[in-house]
């Protein structure tokens, strides 16, 4: 972590201090790079995987991607009510 934000990854410090770029817009590029991680680690060698260890990357890896539609989801939504309300 960062140590000028202890609890923000060091790599979404320059965008974070950039206001113009929303907050969703981090989230959802740091869910992207966590999936494409345990991506990678699920394909790595899982016969030498300790037990559970398979599942628990699957389990991870749902996590993620049910969060990342959610970025999306929540993104069309306030959209929509901004078309509607502000427009």
């Amino acid at each position: 972590m960062s140590s000028k934000y202890p609890f923000i990854p060091p790599h979404l410090e320059k965008a974070l201090e950039d206001i113009s770029i929303p907050l969703i817009d981090l989230l959802h590029g740091h869910l992207k790079i966590e999936m494409l991680d345990c991506e990678v680690a699920m394909q790595d060698n899982p016969a030498a995987f300790p037990e559970g260890r398979m599942e628990y990357l699957e389990g991870y890896m749902e996590a993620l991607t049910n969060l990342y539609c959610l970025t999306y989801n929540l993104s069309i939504d306030r959209k929509h009510i901004e078309e509607k309300y502000y427009a």
